[in-house]
């Protein structure tokens, strides 16, 4: 069998120096221990050489391509890397047919790496299941959008999805020092000299992207190796700059425009919103994934302080998918001035927030009896569903019984603010408050009609 990981590292000198320090095995992997730590399934998975078709989301420089890479190294399979924007049926088909010759007679598996999946339509998506469902091609796709929205169900539910977050400064910080050190790969043999805080300057503009810090202390070093060999804050601020320039041009500078773009809607600037949401649309990025993360804004940073935010993004999202460019942008731009203008609350996120924390913290507690369902006479037996009161029995459907597990009783996670709607909710929750403080102990339910 071909070496296909010897013709690919074969010769490194032209390559860029985020492709020269790409790792070829865990060991050299920094970050996403959520998934990769120790005992986690995937970890498991690699080591013992029993892999399936998955689904590697999250934003760019992640390591997705690279660990999909590692994992046909460590099983030894053919890699088959295809960008969903370069192939289409015909291609997959034939990758199939030789993958199933392999399989007959005894050749190693294929891996087909398929970048960008969520650019697949659906009729694309679905001449991959029977492939994947037989062990034909063992896929992994990798996506930065989220794939709920963008992969078909059928597909998605013979994938296992596992979710790469940005990198942190520390790893980022890693994967720079083991470049800067690096005398064959990297840019060891230079003489360059650093210290830890221009690593941290750099790790901190890439924004979590191992692929952008290291593009940026490509262009510092290159700029120090031909001045004073120190690289130095100036040198990094001015790299980063060109280095931004790049990476415009391979359309992931939308992350930085969207947080742009929240932000000034957080903080009520319409004018601000406009200007960011012109900026993504006039650079070609993708309506509905505008849309969505207002979705999103208008449940983390408006709320119940207006209900109606949630109505108009979603009807914004209905109008993109229905219309398209360039009708759905003035869509786009109305729910954006009105979520800019719009009361802020971000109570219900700092409530689930706190459910989480909870959780994470006193794990899955037992439902309370009164509260269970009891669709059995097993069930009944055993008190599912006793003593559970009924609300619309009783007067203004008020009843005082605890919704919560043993242990957490009257707790407390959501605050709302006097801000908006969410004053009206304050109101609703004290005037229920007072009402099952007035309840007799022994109030009778009313009778039903």
């Amino acid at each position: 069998m071909t070496d296909l990981f010897d013709a690919v590292n074969s010769d490194d000198s032209n390559k860029p120096l985020a492709d020269r320090m790409r790792p070829d095995d865990l060991g050299d992997f920094f970050g996403q221990e959520a998934i990769l730590g120790p005992n986690k399934v995937l970890r498991k998975a690699i080591e013992g050489g029993r892999i399936f078709s998955m689904l590697f989301w999250g934003p760019p420089g992640t390591g997705k391509t690279t660990l999909a890479r590692i994992i046909a190294k460590k099983c030894r399979c053919n890699f088959v890397p295809m960008s969903a924007v370069a192939v289409g049926v015909k291609e997959i088909k034939q990758l199939a047919k030789k993958a199933g010759e392999d399989l007959k007679y005894g050749h190693s598996g294929t891996i087909l790496f398929l970048d960008e999946v969520h650019r697949f339509n659906r009729s694309q998506q679905d001449s991959l299941l029977p492939y994947v469902e037989d062990g034909t091609l063992i896929l992994i796709g990798a996506t930065t959008e989220n794939p709920s929205f963008e992969v078909n169900a059928a597909l998605l539910s013979r994938l296992r999805v596992f979710a790469l977050e940005a990198l942190s400064i520390d790893a980022i910080k890693a994967i720079l020092t083991k470049a800067l050190r690096d005398p064959s790969k990297g840019l060891g043999g230079r003489s360059l000299t650093w210290d830890d805080a221009v690593l941290g300057l750099i790790a901190s503009l890439s924004g979590g992207d191992a692929r952008c810090a290291l593009n940026i202390l490509e262009i510092a070093g290159n700029a120090a190796a031909e001045a004073t060999t120190i690289i130095d804050e100036n040198i990094i601020l001015d790299a980063a700059q060109k280095s931004y320039l790049l990476y415009d041009k391979q359309g992931e500078q939308h992350y930085n425009l969207i947080s742009a773009l929240h932000k000034s809607l957080r903080d009520s600037d319409p004018d601000a919103g406009l200007y960011w949401l012109g900026r993504m649309l006039q650079a070609g990025e993708d309506p509905l994934y505008i849309a969505r993360r207002l979705i999103r804004f208008a449940s983390e940073d408006v709320g119940l302080a207006s209900p109606a935010a949630l109505e108009q993004t979603v009807a914004a999202y209905q109008a993109c998918h229905f219309v398209g460019m360039p009708e759905c942008a003035l869509a786009l731009a109305q729910v954006v001035v009105f979520l800019a203008t719009a009361p802020k609350s971000n109570a219900l996120e700092s409530a689930y927030i706190s459910v989480k924390e909870e959780i994470a913290q006193t794990g899955h507690l037992p439902v309370p009896l009164h509260l269970r369902n009891a669709p059995t006479k097993l069930m009944k037996d055993f008190g599912y569903g006793s003593g559970y009161q009924y609300a619309h029995d009783f007067q203004n459907a008020v009843v005082d019984q605890e919704h919560f597990p043993e242990g957490l009783r009257k707790k407390r996670f959501y605050f709302p603010t006097r801000r908006g709607f969410e004053q009206t909710v304050c109101e609703r929750i004290e005037e229920r408050k007072k009402e099952i403080e007035a309840l007799s102990p022994k109030q009778n339910p009313k009778k039903k009609p």
